[in-house]
């Protein structure tokens, strides 16, 4: 952890007030500072240093810029075959938002211009035919199997499977190649790794470790190494790459973001929100400059992380802020993005959920239709709020009604490739059904409910669209067991939601509780002590916290009788 309180420092300083509302005097940075990638073409040397540097901005996912480098190469220099090369790697996002139709059809048409121009090395030609493979390749059965991404769900995986299996050839080929090797450590990275696919992540991280020792300022291997270990188990492993990327491209608003993917597993929240304040910065000076009339999907990606982690360090001021800027906000670019969608529908629900603001959560509006409208089980993220909110308020009709809203919105979503998010989508209707259960008196039931439920979100796993589930479905377990007084098994609930998100504010407080209500005083006091760490720059205004306040006096009243 050498660099984090450097770049905490650093990432503060660029970024004074990080509410989402971007003053007017907001500039883009200098994006000449991406990183250093070794690339050698057969270009015109002239443009080799720019061709670098889209390669550099490629690594760090950002695509858009990187595929303006590479278009004013090609009126440059139309017979570089590398940088059409370049522009067909753009428009295929790798743990990210899978290509559209048209996506595709530019990502195939510069291909071919690429192959027209007819690259003049076996290595150069070898790229080619890599990304060739991707865009050439039969896309699976509507039925088969599917992967997702950090933005949404990728193509069929047999499409990866093949570019994959091309990346592999090209790194046998040049084994020497660091380019190579990077870009097929990508390859086998999974979004949303099973338990049974860390052998894989494991295999893509230590190509890339060794790579890091050679060539440490580069962009590709330390993004790439923060997606390898993004697990609950290997998270920590991550960190040295974590606290370097920000440094690495301090203007990229991706390479920004994504050391919270490690901060968040951690319950790291001060990093987490000096990372995602710069992000959500350098997004909405790129999106002034490029997209003023709208809100970049990158911004919204970096306020979802944002919002998550101020509610846990109970700064809900500032996350009230966030909350209110996205809410105003009725365009975005690209117009129908699924990041966009997860946010707007996201966002407010975590706000009324995290700070238990039950009547709030009842009420909450449906997300603006245009930015959700194409993504059905996004807009599920402010029905599952209303149908918890209403059980918690005594509203059980308007439960039910929005519970039947879920099931129309999981019906809604029939694209094979959003599987992962209609099983979340069901998950949360089973967990706030179990709770209805409860209200209206048949606790087998519910119980029986949350538990699956739990069980199986917790197989599921986080995609890395958010910073962590709506509200955990354990931690809704941990609340039932509570309610029916039965705290001993809450608490090993509370404690098993925090192995897999540590730092959470409500599983401190419920693990507290559950301990306090067990008689197990220590336990208690180990919990209401790291509430009130995690607090300590909020707001002090949830009752939780003079809760654990009064607790930790009483016990301290007791230990000086006793003395």
């Amino acid at each position: 952890m050498r660099y984090q309180a450097l770049v905490a420092m650093l990432l503060l300083s660029l970024l004074p007030n990080p509410t989402g509302a971007a003053p007017p005097e907001t500039a883009l940075g200098d994006l000449s500072k991406v990183g250093a990638v070794d690339f050698p073409t057969s270009c015109d040397p002239r443009v080799q240093p720019e061709f670098e540097r889209g390669v550099a901005l490629l690594h760090s996912f950002f695509y858009a810029e990187a595929r303006r480098v590479f278009t004013a190469i090609t009126e440059q220099d139309p017979a570089c075959a590398m940088a059409h090369w370049g522009v067909a790697m753009t428009w295929y996002h790798p743990i990210w938002t899978p290509p559209t139709e048209e996506e595709m059809k530019a990502g195939l048409a510069a291909v071919e211009r690429a192959e027209r121009a007819g690259a003049k090395t076996e290595r150069e030609r070898d790229y080619i035919a890599a990304i060739a493979s991707f865009y050439r390749a039969a896309p699976a059965a509507a039925s088969g199997p599917v992967e997702q991404s950090c933005h949404g769900p990728t193509d069929p995986a047999s499409r990866k499977r093949i570019y994959t299996e091309a990346l592999a050839r090209l790194h046998d080929r040049h084994p020497g190649d660091p380019e190579a090797a990077a870009f097929y450590s990508l390859g086998l990275i999974k979004a949303n790794p099973t338990p049974d696919e860390i052998s894989i992540q494991l295999k893509a991280a230590a190509i890339l470790e060794s790579l890091w020792k050679k060539y440490p300022d580069h962009p590709g291997v330390v993004h790439y190494l923060i997606h390898a270990y993004d697990y609950p188990s290997l998270a920590t492993r991550g960190l040295p790459a974590a606290d370097r990327y920000a440094q690495i491209a301090p203007w990229v608003p991706h390479a920004l973001h994504m050391p919270s993917h490690i901060y968040t597993r951690l319950g790291m929240w001060g990093p987490s929100i000096a990372s995602n304040s710069a992000s959500s910065r350098a997004a909405q000076a790129y999106a002034a400059k490029y997209h003023p009339d709208a809100a970049s999907f990158e911004d919204l990606h970096a306020l979802d992380y944002l919002v998550y982690a101020h509610l846990q360090r109970a700064e809900d001021a500032k996350a009230k802020a966030i909350v209110d800027s996205v809410a105003a906000i009725r365009k975005s670019y690209p117009e129908a993005d699924f990041v966009v969608a997860y946010a707007v529908g996201a966002i407010p629900a975590r706000y009324a959920l995290e700070r238990h603001a039950w009547q709030e959560a009842a009420s909450l509006p449906a997300p603006a239709e245009g930015l959700v409208g194409r993504f059905p089980f996004d807009a599920a993220h402010v029905e599952f709020a209303r149908a918890l909110g209403r059980v918690r308020t005594g509203d059980l009709d308007g439960a039910r009604r929005a519970l039947a809203r879920m099931i129309e919105l999981r019906d809604a979503t029939t694209d094979a490739r959003f599987q992962y998010f209609r099983r979340q989508m069901e998950l949360q209707r089973l967990a706030a059904s179990g709770w209805l259960a409860q209200a209206e008196g048949h606790d087998d039931e519910a119980l029986a409910l949350l538990l699956y439920a739990a069980d199986q979100e917790d197989a599921l796993g986080k995609n890395p669209v958010s910073p962590g589930n709506i509200y955990p479905i354990r931690e809704l377990l941990g609340d039932l067991l509570l309610e029916m007084k039965r705290p001993a098994e809450a608490l090993t609930h509370y404690e098993r939601s925090l192995e897999i998100n540590p730092g959470r504010f409500t599983g401190a407080y419920g693990a507290g509780r559950a301990a306090e209500l067990s008689g197990k005083s220590d336990v208690a006091r180990k919990h209401y002590e790291e509430l009130l760490e995690l607090a300590r720059a909020g707001d002090g205004k949830r009752p939780e916290l003079d809760h654990a306040k009064a607790f930790q006096e009483g016990e301290s009243k007791k230990a000086s009788l006793k003395s």
